[in-house]
């Protein structure tokens, strides 16, 4: 790092390095594509993996923070920061020729604080619709509901994107349409059982061959962000819980480690040990509905009440150990609320050896189907660089090939104390994300059987204060949900609330490519690869 920190001083001159946990350079809007661009094709080891893009408003200017990573090894990383102080017509440089993911964030960045970037090639505002006034995240947003009334008229379509593009003569600002005048357009959602939640496929058609997909989401959103800024930590916690519902207790994991990593807290041993074990319980659940979610997307019926019937058996030691099943209220700041009961380690240890039994049963009756085989093997490909420019993390990701293990390369609660085995394969195809989940499923068995019989005495959460106040700066915590890279920024100004929270969503890239690995299939095929990316739909719509 040293050597890289000397080149950009030299090539560079301008960039300031800010004191910070993590290497952070604060460069200035007109270099920032080629300092970014330097990082991304850096000799020795290429940042080519971009984890987040947070907008933020800072007061006196609007800014955007990015943290770069090297695919290769992900706990290399620095985060850039740029912005402008004109509040009027901010703009900023897109990256999205640098990195794929960077297309919807810039996006979403543009709905919540305005801020367009030239030569992004679709500038629409994501997650708002075009004519919405005001921009949410931003201080000064006026939050009269009369300003942006709900409306129960249907509008139509508008397939065109507005944009801002570099040429010899200056900026100009054009208009382009989406689909080509001819083309046959249906939509795919957003109320449709197989998009597994609110979302809006336009989807332009050549037979039945995928042509072209245009994303729309935002048909839920709940200001889960904004809201935040004006509660305490403790109180925000329950809305990880309601992103990805599927993976609640992990995703609220992540939220306690950042503030606890912030406030100096130490969490308990004891604590630790059911962290782990209920995020372990947590994945199986969440890779047994994705199993049963992608085989009924395939016609089978039957598959999905035995995936279901599995899950079933997790959702009771989560109920009698917390009261909760699908949103859990388990993980609070300094630990855990409540303490497992009395049989939890006989129905673990039950539960184990009952469902390796059905991960076979599952592979006898419908791993091997050749209709299914004929529907997964060799469909909705993608691609090793491409999971990497999308950011596509999680068992979708070491489908392709990535080793993206957040477990494996950024260890928190015990995962560096188990041994398991980080599950990926090559193929790229939805027959590789499916097996990946059930693979996973195995590995977690695994890190529970070493951790069970090992709970220490003690407590099973930190004395904290009543109310928590995080010392200024900027904390970030990675954590492996369900689906990906589950990511937490906090920003602090040393009051009791987030100056501004930022929640990383592994559906997001998920989604994002959609229009890639489905093009040139047929749209019979749509539905099976979506099933096999596992999206949650309140994960993005924040």
């Amino acid at each position: 790092m040293e050597k890289l920190t000397n080149l950009i001083e030299k090539k560079f001159p301008n960039a300031l390095h800010v004191e910070s946990p993590k290497l952070t350079f604060s460069i200035d809007y007109k270099e920032l594509h080629a300092f970014i661009s330097f990082l991304h094709s850096y000799s020795e080891h290429p940042y080519d993996y971009l984890v987040y893009l947070i907008g933020n408003d800072e007061g006196e200017i609007l800014s955007v923070s990015y943290l770069l990573s090297c695919s290769t090894n992900p706990s290399l990383e620095i985060v850039v920061k740029t912005g402008t102080s004109d509040r009027e017509n901010p703009l900023l440089y897109s990256i999205t020729d640098l990195y794929e993911t960077a297309h919807l964030n810039e996006r979403e960045t543009y709905a919540m604080f305005g801020i367009r970037f030239i030569n992004n090639p679709d500038m629409r505002r994501f997650l708002l619709n075009d004519d919405w006034v005001g921009f949410p995240l931003r201080k000064d947003y006026n939050m009269d509901p009369a300003i942006n009334p709900v409306s129960i008229i249907s509008k139509d379509m508008v397939d065109t994107a507005p944009r801002i593009m570099e040429t010899p003569e200056g900026l100009k600002e054009e208009i382009i349409n989406i689909f080509e005048a001819d083309d046959y357009i249906i939509n795919i959602g957003p109320q449709h059982p197989s998009t597994h939640g609110v979302m809006h496929f336009r989807t332009a058609l050549d037979g039945e061959i995928v042509k072209k997909i245009d994303v729309h989401s935002g048909y839920i959103h709940r200001g889960i962000e904004k809201l935040s800024e004006n509660l305490t930590y403790p109180q925000i916690l329950h809305f990880t819980d309601r992103l990805d519902y599927l993976s609640a207790n992990i995703n609220r994991h992540g939220l306690c480690m950042c503030v606890e990593k912030a406030a100096d807290i130490e969490v308990p041993q004891r604590a630790q040990y059911i962290r782990t074990i209920m995020d372990e319980l947590t994945r199986m659940s969440s890779h047994l509905l994705a199993w049963s979610a992608q085989t009924n997307d395939l016609g089978a019926t039957t598959a999905f009440i035995y995936g279901m019937r599995e899950r079933e058996i997790i959702l009771d030691i989560f109920d009698k150990t917390c009261g909760g099943r699908l949103i859990m209220n388990q993980n609070v700041i300094g630990g855990v609320m409540f303490d497992i009961y009395a049989d939890f380690q006989k129905d673990v240890k039950a539960f184990i050896i009952y469902m390796r039994d059905k991960l076979k049963e599952y592979d006898r009756f419908f791993s091997h189907n050749v209709i299914a085989l004929g529907r997964m093997v060799k469909i909705g490909i993608l691609s090793k660089p491409d999971a990497i420019s999308y950011a596509v993390t999680g068992p979708a990701g070491r489908a392709s090939g990535w080793s993206c293990d957040v477990r494996k390369h950024q260890p928190y609660a015990l995962y560096d104390k188990v041994e398991f085995t980080e599950v990926t394969r090559s193929e790229g195809d939805s027959y590789a994300r499916y097996l990946n989940r059930l693979d996973e499923i195995e590995q977690s068995l695994h890190i529970i059987e070493q951790l069970i019989d090992n709970i220490p005495e003690g407590d099973y959460c930190a004395k904290t204060k009543a109310i928590i106040k995080l010392p200024v700066g900027e904390y970030y915590q990675n954590v492996e949900a369900g689906k990906g890279l589950f990511g937490v920024y906090i920003e602090s100004r040393g009051e009791k609330t987030p100056w501004r929270l930022k929640l990383r969503s592994p559906s997001l890239s998920l989604v994002s490519v959609m229009p890639l690995i489905c093009k040139n299939e047929k749209i019979s095929d749509f539905i099976g690869i979506g099933g096999s990316m596992d999206y949650v739909i309140p994960d993005i719509d924040r």
